[in-house]
């Protein structure tokens, strides 16, 4: 192996790029127009373009791809993660066309992204599961069928996805429909394919997991336990390693079932095998992600083992430098940076970056794909950096996980870091004793604080926000002031009611439905013309790969002024409801 393509963009292919490097290889970054700039371009080898600016023009473009392998001399291909990580037919291309993949076999990960087979094969090597249908499911109705028989809650799952993307947990019987026809176009936008299956959801349950690697000689090591339980929409905020106040019994189970399905499987690379851990104790399997996590790096740190290191030297025939599961070192934790806003219930947030401030200090490692300058578009993941922060015990890396978010600036879009500098102080989250969060937290228990505190609605302006220095009895004091403010003091008295806004027709009626993000209209709920009442579901965007509902804002009449496909910003106006 020589020259690697990295099939991928953002964060994840710099950190392909940083590990080419290290072992000696040239990368090769692909890019839609959208990325020219992006960090990922500048720092690779060298750089391609993927004409299109959408991730099925680009990054999901297996022709395109295989086109640059062979115009740039790649003998490599790293998916990386999501896109076609985890897409059997592309591995196959790969290795049709002459070249190393750096994944599972094809088989493998056919078998283990058809999360029925998955279940079959935990079956079959004893490993604990929730009842759940025999396979995908045609239709709503199966859906709704299964959830009668067994009770909710239940989780509507792609079949052939990964990473949060097409899961859907349903409540209440009404609510199976929308949800599973929610399930099937987000999993056909992720992965290209629609299948969903329903399985028996536990209520506040932990999200477990086991990093394996394993070699084509038959080696299997688990290289360590992260928990995960810190979601929004079925995507991870926070994670940690190894998994905190297991149970000695519980971690063997975890390690054991872990080992027993990958070898099971045949598998070869890294991989993560994903547990849910019920409020009593109990374990289910829940899926195996044939791939490299987001949240790798937490296991690198507290096992020193370089996991895209080793995928590259397995995938070069290499054996495994481990003899067993090493014990892990310390404790990490990982803050994931999503250009989200916060006080506006997570929406994505577009624009350029305008200011980017990393943390440092000892125990403390960055990974970005974006520098001050960088453009967020709603095109793509909304992930723009990874704080990983370690220390001797889970306490020390808590203390530095909030010395890091509160260092962290990051201008020009909304982030997460006002969450994360909230949660790492809460006690449900940071008690010694005990860990007090589960999958549904952020949704069940911290949404209501952020609506009653208004640092959260400050922090949404944040980017627009700028430090002022000024001496208070002579003490230095730091603060953070709105932008727009200090240019209308900067103006003077003259500007201070600058502006139309008291100007004849600046006034609006209130009829305006207006987009809470920049996005692309996926579809209308409710008939042009026809009567709307307040709080209903009017419109649905997509942005960032999330979906999201516009409701109507008061009573009236719909008129519609953009259509479905129709791409729009931030503020722009989507519909009038005329009273």
């Amino acid at each position: 192996m020589r020259k690697v393509l990295i099939a991928n963009r953002g964060e994840i292919a710099v950190r392909v790029v940083h590990a080419c490097a290290d072992a000696g290889l040239t990368s090769v970054a692909v890019y839609a127009d959208p990325d020219a700039g992006a960090l990922h371009v500048l720092l690779a080898d060298e750089a391609y373009n993927l004409p299109g600016s959408s991730a099925a023009q680009t990054y999901l473009d297996v022709g395109k791809l295989l086109d640059v392998a062979r115009r740039s001399g790649a003998d490599a291909v790293h998916p990386g993660y999501g896109f076609l990580a985890e897409n059997a037919a592309f591995a196959e291309a790969v290795l049709t066309a002459g070249l190393s993949w750096i994944g599972p076999p094809p088989r493998t990960i056919r078998v283990l992204g058809d999360k029925v087979e998955a279940r079959e094969i935990a079956r079959r090597v004893g490993a604990p599961l929730v009842a759940g249908s025999d396979g995908p499911v045609p239709d709503a109705a199966a859906a709704r069928a299964f959830a009668r028989e067994h009770g909710v809650p239940v989780a509507i799952k792609a079949a052939f996805g990964g990473g949060g993307r097409g899961l859907r947990v349903v409540r209440h019987l009404d609510d199976v429909g929308d949800a599973f026809a929610s399930a099937q176009r987000e999993s056909l936008a992720a992965f290209g394919r629609d299948e969903c299956y329903v399985e028996r959801f536990l209520d506040r349950p932990r999200h477990v997991e086991a990093q394996v690697l394993a070699d084509a000689h038959g080696d299997v090591v688990v290289v360590g336990t992260r928990d995960c339980s810190l979601q929004r929409r079925h995507q991870k905020l926070v994670e940690e390693a190894p998994a905190p106040f297991l149970t000695e019994d519980q971690r063997r189970r975890v390690h054991e079932s872990a080992r027993a399905i990958c070898a099971e499987a045949g598998y070869v690379g890294a991989g993560t095998v994903e547990f849910l851990l019920g409020q009593d104790g109990s374990l289910s399997f829940l899926e195996v992600n044939t791939r490299l996590q987001v949240e790798h790096p937490v296991t690198e740190v507290t096992s020193g083992v370089d996991l895209v290191q080793a995928q590259l030297a397995v995938a070069d025939g290499e054996r495994l430098p481990l003899r067993g599961d090493p014990a892990p070192v310390g404790h990490a934790i990982e803050l994931r940076i999503n250009a989200e806003d916060v006080g506006r219930g997570f929406l994505p947030s577009t624009g350029t970056i305008t200011t980017f401030a990393a943390p440092s200090g000892p125990g403390v490692r960055v990974d970005t794909g974006v520098r001050a300058g960088s453009v967020v578009s709603g095109d793509f993941d909304s992930l723009l950096a990874k704080v990983i922060v370690h220390g001797a015990d889970r306490q020390q890396a808590l203390r530095r996980a909030r010395r890091a978010a509160a260092e962290m600036e990051v201008g020009g879009v909304a982030t997460v870091l006002p969450f994360h500098r909230a949660v790492l102080a809460d006690p449900d989250f940071a008690g010694p004793d005990r860990l007090g969060v589960y999958t549904t937290w952020i949704e069940s228990e911290f949404a209501a604080r952020v609506e009653a505190d208004p640092d959260f609605a400050q922090g949404t302006a944040a980017p627009e926000r700028r430090r002022v220095v000024v001496d208070v009895d002579g003490r230095r004091v730091v603060l953070g002031l709105p932008a727009d403010l200090l240019a209308g003091l900067a103006a003077g008295p003259a500007g201070a009611g600058g502006g139309d806004r008291g100007a004849p027709g600046a006034e609006e009626d209130g009829a305006a439905v207006t987009a809470p993000m920049g996005g692309t209209v996926i579809r209308w709920l409710a008939e042009p013309g026809s009567r709307v009442a307040q709080g209903s579901a009017v419109v649905l965007l997509e942005a960032m790969k999330t979906e999201t509902k516009v409701v109507a804002h008061r009573d009236g009449v719909l008129e519609p002024r953009v259509a479905a496909g129709d791409r729009v910003d931030a503020g722009a106006t989507l519909a009038l409801i005329e009273a």
